[in-house]
């Protein structure tokens, strides 16, 4: 056997085990949406109600496309399989990234996987259960008394999916630094002395990922700059190093 075949082995094997991996993963995909797609309006329904419940009496949602009650609903139900297979997804890359770590990684991985899990559905429920009632109730008292509020279903949940999306994606944000310090990358000293441009950049993410009002950007930019202060002190704890304990 040539050099070249023996070097080559090992490469396979991996893509042959990372196919197998993916394949996990969208079957995974597809086991919870087939029982969801079921109750797709019902989904709809709850997903539309921050919005539904505010609008004024004698308007509903609408659907400006002759497809968009049937296709609506079945993105929600195909975004939501996604969301709640993903432990299973972190579980099938923590599997093919372990055998290269060392043990300390590991040590460390998984309640880092464990916690962006968690991270990741606390930042949509708060996007669900805060942020929407407050950015849904100003935007249906700001119009004129002459405009009827009636969304579009399809707006809407690319709206909401995009808000879910970027909350889900800001709640890391902890993790993201403890894995910046724990790196060797940059340390809690460093980061502290960042802070004020943490903030700005804070607003900026939330002028960028939000609806152009400031009540918007203020409920997004605040939460990632506390989970930033969060994640400096969970830094200062997790990793014992000299800059962190002179910060």
């Amino acid at each position: 056997m040539s050099p070249n075949t023996e070097s080559s082995q090992p490469l396979i094997a991996h893509l042959v085990e990372l196919r197998q991996r993916l394949l996990y993963c969208v079957l995974a995909v597809i086991v919870i949406f087939m029982p969801l797609f079921y109750f797709a309006n019902e989904l709809y329904t709850w997903i539309s109600a921050p919005l539904s419940q505010l609008l004024p009496e004698g308007t509903s949602m609408i659907a400006t496309d002759v497809t968009s009650p049937f296709f609506a609903p079945f993105k929600l139900t195909l975004v939501l399989s996604l969301f709640l297979a993903m432990p299973l997804i972190l579980h099938q890359a923590w599997g093919f990234l372990a055998p290269g770590l060392y043990s300390h990684e590991k040590r460390l991985a998984v309640p880092i996987l464990l916690s962006s899990i968690l991270l990741f559905y606390f930042g949509i429920s708060f996007a669900y259960f805060v942020v929407f009632p407050i950015i849904f109730g100003f935007f249906t008292s700001v119009g004129p008394e002459n405009v009827a509020v009636m969304t579009d279903i399809d707006s809407y949940l690319n709206f909401v999916l995009k808000l879910f999306f970027a909350f889900g994606v800001v709640f890391e944000i902890p993790v993201a630094t403890l894995l910046l310090v724990g790196s060797g990358i940059t340390n809690v000293q460093d980061l502290t002395g960042k802070r004020p441009y943490v903030i700005v950049g804070c607003f900026v993410v939330g002028m960028l990922l939000t609806p152009p009002d400031l009540i918007s950007q203020s409920l997004l930019a605040i939460p990632m700059w506390l989970l930033f202060e969060l994640g400096i002190l969970m830094a200062r704890a997790m990793i014992r190093s000299p800059e962190a304990e002179t910060a």
